[in-house]
């Protein structure tokens, strides 16, 4: 069965039982699932329950779509992503990008969290992606030539809408709090990061690092999709030589805290 097949059986199944019109779409990361709750008349469907999609097997992930709305806007919510270090191929893993494009979504919004490399990040800090450096082994294009799927060789060079970022920063300014930018790597993980590494990712350009996100973006914009991403610092990373890595209770605690800041800028870009 090609990709395209299951692409199709998956929206077909959706389209079938969860009717949605929703343009925007949200991936939540690790700790920030609250979002999914603040949605007015949701309707949930297990990952499991989607002909040919991943099934999530982090644990702080909940691994489902939600269907609702949030202040008018209508939207489908992903609650839960997949990694490359869970074992699935790209192709696998970002399948679901596919479909919610399908489906119409134009918009996506992307949430995670990070390493902080900057000396500028605190803990706890909201961090708007401007760019990318892709460290990960593969690439979700790589041996797909069909025209349906897109352009084979998107161009990458404004990944991340700048309308977007303009309103994010524009928000945060209102509720006054500070929105920093960075560039985000991304690795495959799932081992953390030697000190000899920490330092080499500061010095290419790295002021956020995690092991997810740039997959679904490279879709994404192959799709010319709009794509926004905004990641938490939930570890400090710019001191390679005295880092002490948290517990994954404590980073999970340090994105719960962020969340009512997150979700002010997530609603004044719905709002546009």
């Amino acid at each position: 069965m090609t990709l395209l097949d299951k692409l199709d059986e998956a929206v077909d199944f959706i389209k079938e039982n969860y009717p949605s019109q929703a343009k925007t779409a949200i991936i939540l990361g690790t700790g920030l699932s609250d979002f999914a709750d603040a949605l007015q008349g949701p309707m949930f469907l297990p990952y499991e329950d989607i002909p040919h999609f991943p099934s999530s097997t982090v644990i702080s992930h909940t691994g489902r779509l939600v269907f609702g709305s949030f202040n008018g806007v209508e939207l489908i919510v992903m609650q839960g992503r997949f990694h490359y270090y869970e074992g699935y191929a790209m192709q696998e893993l970002t399948l679901p990008i596919r479909v919610l494009h399908k489906l119409g979504v134009t918009r996506l919004l992307i949430t995670n969290i990070s390493g902080g490399l900057n000396e500028r990040f605190a803990l706890g800090d909201l961090v708007i992606v401007t760019d990318h450096i892709n460290l990960q082994p593969d690439n979700p294009l790589r041996g797909l030539n069909d025209e349906r799927y897109g352009p084979r060789f998107p161009v990458m060079l404004d990944a991340y809408d700048k309308d977007m970022i303009s309103c994010a920063h524009a928000v945060a300014a209102l509720h006054e709090f500070e929105l920093k930018e960075g560039v985000y790597v991304s690795l495959a993980g799932p081992s953390l990061e030697t000190r000899a590494e920490y330092k080499y990712l500061k010095l290419i350009g790295g002021d956020l690092v995690g092991m997810s996100t740039v997959p679904e973006v490279i879709v994404a914009r192959q799709l010319a999709m709009r794509v926004c991403v905004i990641s938490c610092v939930s570890n400090i990373a710019s001191d390679p030589d005295t880092i002490e890595h948290a517990d994954l209770g404590e980073l999970i605690q340090v994105a719960k805290d962020a969340s009512p800041r997150l979700k002010k800028v997530i609603a004044g870009i719905l709002s546009t």
